[in-house]
């Protein structure tokens, strides 16, 4: 028999079983693995997020999640690999500010997280809080101002390293409050804690789920919370713009992207599903003890979102004149 005569043949069977479905038959769900790439280690806000929602949206969506650390250069390998993904849903990265920090800092990357990734949700904020060691003295920010104007240079900062939140958040503190205070930047949280908490280093911006225990303990002093108003987990503790030092809103967003290109019916789909699981009271549990306030929006609102973001930080980087390292 001739191969084309049998290859024609199947086609037809094949017509003919679609023809005799039942009207509103679907073809069989999507069983593919979903990856959630976290740019950052395990035991980090996104990290956190991303297990909080992973096995949630499995149930929901009845297919497998998997969360994957894929860390290394401030977040950008993640990133990129996300990026360089098929935009059918399989691959979404889940990440924080720090997304377009990097963007205005490193204008070589190989992507633009504004032109290569589609917002699909808005999950959480996180809010960070002004620290220092008991040594230096220093009850309230405008202590810390004080003194860094009357010794330019003298007083030191820590963050996990270039680009980070902790950065961007205490050159925003600098060029608001005009000092200038030296950054030392560490290879992680970790070694930049253990320094503030054994006085090597005077002063630092540290997530409130980090720094709390701490503060507690009175290993670390509390200056003042870099937001818009004061967090449940810290009633006492003042805003900077409280403590008459200008706005100084420094609040970190976490979400979840797609690559470019992803159908629009996709990105509202994804965004309901992971808009009603934050709304679950074991994820809002689960992310204020962690210092996290959940939140939600649109795909469109939250694309805003990121880009006024990203035009805040290109404008610090410009003034302070920040420099990759």
């Amino acid at each position: 028999m001739n191969p084309s005569f049998r290859f024609s043949r199947r086609q037809a069977l094949t017509i003919a079983a679609l023809s005799v479905l039942p009207a509103g038959a679907q073809s069989p769900a999507n069983t593919n693995p979903i990856k959630l790439i976290v740019p950052f280690t395990p035991g980090t806000g996104i990290d956190i997020v991303a297990r909080q929602i992973g096995p949630k949206l499995a149930q929901k969506l009845n297919r497998p999640v998997v969360v994957e650390n894929r860390v290394g250069a401030s977040g950008s390998i993640g990133t990129e690999a996300v990026v360089r993904s098929a935009p059918d849903g399989n691959t979404l990265l889940v990440s924080v500010n720090t997304l377009v920090m990097n963007r205005a800092l490193n204008p070589a990357l190989p992507f633009d997280p504004l032109k290569d990734l589609t917002p699909i949700a808005l999950t959480s904020w996180g809010e960070l809080i002004l620290v220092t060691h008991p040594k230096t003295g220093w009850k309230t920010a405008k202590d810390l101002v004080l003194a860094a104007k009357s010794a330019p240079g003298r007083i030191n900062y820590a963050s996990p390293g270039v680009g980070t939140p902790h950065h961007m958040s205490m050159e925003l503190f600098k060029n608001t409050a005009k000092v200038f205070i030296t950054h030392i930047p560490y290879r992680g949280t970790a070694p930049a804690v253990t320094d503030i908490l054994g006085g090597q280093v005077d002063v630092m911006f540290l997530p409130i789920h980090v720094a709390l225990a701490h503060v507690k303990t009175g290993r670390l002093v509390a200056l003042a919370i870099g937001s818009e108003r004061r967090h449940a987990l810290m009633p006492d503790l003042p805003t900077v713009t409280e403590t008459g030092l200008g706005q100084v809103n420094v609040g970190m967003w976490f979400g979840v992207f797609a690559p470019k290109g992803m159908l629009a019916e996709q990105v509202a789909s994804l965004n309901r599903e992971i808009n009603q699981i934050i709304a679950g009271d074991d994820v809002k549990t689960a992310f204020s003890t962690q210092g996290m306030d959940p939140a939600s929006a649109t795909p469109a609102d939250f694309a805003r979102l990121v880009e006024r973001d990203a035009d805040k930080w290109a404008r610090l980087v410009k003034d302070q004149g920040i420099k990759p390292e």
